[in-house]
């Protein structure tokens, strides 16, 4: 089965402490089924000093979030919305929503 977020999409959180939040996908892990959105699932990261850090203290770091717990944000309505693939007769593949606008259109088809 596809993967129906990419990175770069504006999702809403539909579970979880941060429901209702939306944001940018930062990273999509595909094996693991889990994505990264701006904003979400903040938590803090205690580190000591170092080179890079020479202060240490508590950084928030995104955390990754499971990929059915989130929607696209359509761009057309501004509504979370499921998403299907279409391809027409030149083999073009499209991404739409369930009420039928495209989101984008995917440029490589199985060729």
């Amino acid at each position: 089965m596809a993967i129906k977020i990419k990175k770069g999409d504006t999702v809403e959180v539909m579970a979880g402490d941060d429901k209702g939040r939306r944001g940018k996908v930062l990273r999509v892990d595909v094996v693991r089924q889990v994505v990264v959105v701006e904003g979400v699932n903040r938590l803090y990261k205690h580190v000591r000093p170092s080179r890079r850090n020479p202060q240490g203290g508590r950084l928030q770091v995104e955390r990754p979030i499971h990929i059915s717990n989130v929607q696209v944000v359509s761009p057309k309505t501004d509504r979370p919305t499921r998403v299907k693939f279409t391809q027409d007769a030149e083999g073009k593949k499209t991404r739409m929503d369930t009420a039928g606008n495209v989101i984008d259109v995917i440029r490589h088809a199985g060729k």
